[in-house]
């Protein structure tokens, strides 16, 4: 379903608050259960896991967007209550008439409740072999207990994983430079081991090189998108896959690989009708910096490297743009900003209809963006682990149980739990 299709669908019986089954079933016999998500929860993270669980239970919920913090109303399952227990997640009773009343409260005020109907089937592309980097995406989704599966470039190239609702890239290059990591690492044993994988297995798919691969594997994530699937990226994977979707007619790789001084005109050629996000970005010319373009408002690896500052939730409007206020609910309103590969977004590179989630006041980039492609979307977010500013490579992964709170990792975690509201389509 389209994106301004979904949102008719949710808008059409805003008023009505969709009631769960499991709640009108036991509305004569039980209370629910509220799953605060303000400064009353005490693991918000793993509370996502709760919700996403009870889901592929068939316990039917409800997002009360700009409610505590994005509350979640859930029937009172045993379950769930077990559950929550376990994972260490508050839960509050609320008996019928407290849901009648909190029914009432949501219909004044930029406030609604949005009907999580089914859990999304997640995958993670990701090699098979280890590197020496942390995925922020898979460690909140094993911190909270949600279940993906692995998926790579023969699973791309095959459509293996069309029958994915979701699906997430982190610290890869599509454009296939191997993140220029050969400017610095290029005697590193994990490098060489990344190096040689990926060449063998652009050769098994029948392409003449990793760059010509990367590029059939982006084109494979777009068409995802276009069928109807969730996109989420971070880090490099948001800049790069637009630039490898963009540069059909350019040989981005050539001059790195070369070590020769990028041809000047080899932006003007850039195809960003293909792209997701971005349009008339202008690509790094020398094969010396460890920069792809000028998308990047921070550019981390450039002559020109910016402080970081803080970035601050956009408030959207719950009854008229349900998408954006789901992907935005949070504890904080302003986040400490990170470092990545790719950091931000320059707005003058962004297209028209992308909605910008989030930014830093004053700045000229995004931090936070989202977008329709087809029938599908995509969300980017910016920065490698919002818990470590500056994490480098090789150093020890986030402990996700000393930051239970992250008002970081809660906005990945919107985008897992986005897709379960998802609304089927009616067969005429």
């Amino acid at each position: 379903m389209q994106r301004r299709q979904f949102v008719r669908s949710v808008v059409a019986g805003g008023s009505a608050l969709w009631l769960p089954r499991g709640v009108q079933a036991l509305s004569s016999r039980r209370a629910s259960f509220l799953i605060p998500m303000d400064e009353g929860q005490t693991d918000h993270l793993k509370a996502y896991g709760v919700v996403f669980r009870a889901l592929e239970r068939g316990d039917r919920s409800e997002w009360l967007l700009n409610f505590r913090g994005g509350s979640f109303l859930v029937p009172a399952a045993e379950g769930i209550q077990r559950d929550a227990t376990l994972s260490g997640v508050t839960l509050e009773s609320a008996s019928d008439t407290a849901v009648a009343e909190l029914r009432g409260s949501l219909q004044n005020g930029n406030m609604d409740a949005v009907p999580l109907e089914k859990a999304p089937k997640m995958a993670v592309y990701t090699p098979p072999n280890t590197a020496p980097w942390d995925d922020a995406v898979t460690m909140a989704l094993e911190y909270s207990g949600i279940r993906y599966d692995r998926v790579w470039d023969p699973e791309v190239i095959g459509n293996r994983f069309a029958t994915y609702d979701w699906l997430h890239l982190h610290h890869e290059d599509f454009t296939g430079q191997f993140l220029k990591f050969v400017l610095n690492y290029s005697g590193s044993p994990w490098l060489q081991s990344m190096m040689e994988l990926n060449r063998t297995t652009a050769n098994q798919l029948g392409f003449k090189d990793v760059p010509a691969a990367k590029r059939a594997v982006a084109q494979r994530i777009a068409a995802f998108v276009d069928r109807g699937g969730f996109l989420f990226a971070m880090c490099t994977a948001t800049e790069t896959l637009d630039l490898a979707l963009a540069s059909a007619d350019v040989d981005i790789a050539a001059a790195y690989a070369d070590g020769t001084p990028m041809d000047a005109n080899a932006s003007s050629r850039m195809q960003w009708d293909a792209a997701l996000a971005f349009q008339g970005a202008v690509l790094e010319q020398s094969p010396s910096l460890a920069v792809f373009s000028d998308i990047d408002g921070h550019q981390v690896n450039g002559v020109a490297r910016q402080p970081l500052g803080a970035f601050t939730l956009f408030n959207f409007s719950a009854k008229i743009d349900p998408v954006a206020t789901m992907l935005v609910q949070n504890h904080r309103q302003v986040i400490p900003d990170f470092y990545g590969l790719t950091t931000s977004f320059q707005r003058e590179r962004l297209k028209p209809d992308v909605i910008v989630l989030a930014d830093e006041p004053g700045a000229p980039w995004a931090k936070y963006i989202h977008g329709s492609h087809g029938k599908g979307t995509w969300t980017f977010y910016g920065g490698h682990d919002p818990e470590d500013a500056q994490h480098a490579i090789g150093d020890a992964p986030t402990d996700l149980a000393l930051y239970p709170h992250s008002p970081g990792y809660r906005l990945i975690l919107n985008n897992v739990l986005f897709p379960a509201a998802k609304k089927k389509e009616l067969k005429t």
